[in-house]
């Protein structure tokens, strides 16, 4: 597998000098085996995905297959711009632990009049609508999703392929004892850990409740669970390059 992150910031995008070193747009991650393209979620980062898609494939038939991980607007705000969602040989699936018809609802909201000029529905491309419970097969990889303690629910994801291990753990709060075990289970002996560190252990006393993480509950995590490589993601906007680099530098001491 291939994992590529295109966007990684938490609450809105931070398109700062100061802040690019880490990257300034909101959640999405290309998740790539050698049959096809898996995407966790749709903030403002998959708009340039969506255009290197469509320069390395082209505007032909193209199918992906979209993780929701919830519906917060951080984490879709980026989907009226991607390109392949106007190409009428597109075939995109979306994924989501919630019902399939709520599904739908949530992803047209945001296109809705007045918001946008283009209705989600009317856009060219084929789109299925599909609840996930189950562990999913999807371009050789096998995914399960699992429940994330964040403000109206959130999903985690542990991708499998051909022996290989990612787990994608945004956006949670740690706190919560039987999803704190869950998370674990789901994290146990993978190669990746992306875990959600939006604060530092003193801002988190300010934010119990808010839904996020630290840099130090994600190291523990990791280590509690053999991670081979812990990646801190959903950064805060406030957080520039250099407070990111004193994060990074703490956690890999813990």
């Amino acid at each position: 597998m291939q994992l590529t992150f295109w966007g990684v910031r938490g609450s809105t995008p931070t398109p700062l000098p100061s802040h690019l070193g880490a990257g300034g747009n909101t959640t999405c991650l290309e998740v790539r085996s050698a049959k096809g393209v898996i995407i966790i979620d749709a903030g403002s980062g998959v708009t340039q995905l969506g255009r290197c898609l469509q320069a390395e494939f082209g505007y032909p038939a193209i199918e992906l297959h979209f993780l929701m991980t919830h519906f917060h607007w951080d984490h879709i705000q980026g989907l009226p711009y991607f390109a392949p969602l106007y190409s009428p040989g597109s075939r995109i699936t979306f994924y989501s632990t919630r019902p399939a018809d709520e599904l739908q609802s949530f992803l047209e909201g945001q296109m809705k009049a007045p918001y946008y000029p283009v209705d989600f529905d009317s856009t060219p491309s084929l789109k299925t609508y599909m609840h996930i419970g189950e562990p999913l097969c999807a371009f050789g990889m096998t995914i399960h999703p699992f429940p994330l303690n964040h403000p109206q629910g959130a999903t985690g994801y542990r991708v499998e392929c051909e022996g290989a291990v990612i787990t994608h753990a945004s956006d949670l709060e740690h706190g919560d004892a039987k999803l704190d075990r869950t998370l674990r289970e789901y994290a146990q002996n993978a190669d990746i850990l992306v875990y959600d560190a939006q604060y530092t252990p003193v801002e988190y006393t300010s934010h119990v409740g808010w839904g996020h993480s630290t840099w130090l509950e994600a190291a523990k995590v990791a280590s509690d669970c053999k991670v081979k490589r812990l990646v801190l993601f959903h950064h805060d906007p406030r957080h520039d390059d250099r407070t990111l680099e004193k994060i990074l530098k703490d956690a890999r001491q813990h």
